[in-house]
């Protein structure tokens, strides 16, 4: 089996090369992203193993099936950059449902801290000799009312070290899990009562843009907002225009809704064209990190031992446990006996 390795950094490459002789897959790496323009990469390969900012849209995907390539593995668990129905009867899609939730969860958890305890600035601070505290006060976590919203494995995962803070929780989902001990709310409530509200849902219709100018003007003045899911969750500019107004406090960014250009690629010594994200940084209460959250070697191991072992089963069987119901466009057995390659 060859594999068409998109999107491909050092960490990845060192993770995929130790498991490719393992399970007799070979994967071709390179720097490039997915997309029409690339597309072309994979011509005599099996497949594609692609990250959160390639392209898998109707013409990518037409343009696969047309080199023959039979599945897209996705070496992540979001999969909001392919068009899964499009992809229904041409090509298998299968995705990493959870590699970490630890790791994610706990740099959630890290931003909050840093944000609300101005660890980065006085890390700052304290490497030019300046030792003052003046404008580093920062809040008690303790007692405070934090807003999950999604309680799938990262946000139960949070939800849990946010319980060792002492902290009231609140919590919405579309499909809450009646097992989970935590009081389940309307959003509207969760937005309007929350002194930190941290997302952990996926990207969809539904879900676009969830954080608005309505929501941000309903929520507490000097809500913290936390967002190690999808950058689309979130509009950037009412995000901008809520910090401006100080009814944001502090924004804790993993990840931005035009990240696609601009995350894991080096631009010091360059100037940035996308005047948001530009803004968001110079903003001293604002938090950015690049889409780092899932980083850690355990997260890494999984990640290409849980891509491995899908498109070992797919070609195997001619079905993935972890592959996406191109029907309703979630993973789910749609009555299919767990085996989503009957919907079609």
């Amino acid at each position: 089996m060859t594999f068409a390795f998109y999107d491909t950094k050092p960490y990845d490459r060192e993770s995929f090369e130790k498991i490719s002789e393992k399970y007799g897959i070979t994967f071709k790496f390179f720097a490039d992203k997915l997309n029409i323009n690339t597309a072309e990469f994979s011509r005599g390969c099996d497949g594609v193993c692609i990250f959160v900012n390639d392209t898998a849209d109707k013409a990518v995907i037409d343009k696969l099936y047309e080199l023959g390539v039979k599945a897209i593995a996705l070496r992540c668990a979001g999969y909001n950059n392919v068009d899964v129905h499009h992809a229904f009867g041409k090509i298998h899609v299968f995705h990493v449902p959870a590699y970490s939730p630890h790791a994610v969860a706990e740099h959630a958890a890290a931003l909050l801290l840093t944000s609300i305890r101005r660890i980065h600035k006085a890390y700052i601070r304290t490497r030019d000799f300046n030792f003052s505290l003046e404008g580093l006060t920062g809040f008690d976590l303790f007692g405070k009312t934090v807003g999950v919203i999604g309680t799938g494995r990262i946000g139960k995962a949070f939800i849990n070290i946010c319980k060792g803070f002492g902290m009231n929780i609140l919590a919405y989902d579309k499909f809450p899990d009646a097992g989970l001990d935590v009081k389940y709310t309307e959003l509207n409530f969760l937005i309007e009562n929350s002194d930190i509200i941290s997302l952990h849902c996926p990207l969809n219709n539904e879900t676009h843009h969830l954080i608005n100018s309505d929501a941000i003007n309903s929520m507490k003045k000097g809500v913290v907002i936390i967002n190690t899911s999808r950058g689309a969750l979130i509009d950037a500019n009412a995000l901008l225009e809520g910090i401006k107004s100080r009814k944001i406090g502090a924004a804790c960014l993993d990840v931005y809704e035009e990240e696609a250009d601009i995350f894991f690629e080096n631009f010091s010594g360059h100037i940035i064209d996308d005047d948001t994200i530009a803004r968001l940084i110079s903003m001293p209460n604002v938090i950015v990190t690049s889409h780092q959250a899932f980083l850690t070697n355990e997260a890494l191991d999984n990640i290409a031992e849980t891509t491995a072992e899908n498109i070992c089963e797919f070609f195997k069987n001619g079905y993935s446990k972890n592959e996406l119901c191109y029907r309703c466009g979630k993973t789910a057995d749609c009555g299919s006996g767990g085996r989503p390659q009957k919907c079609f």
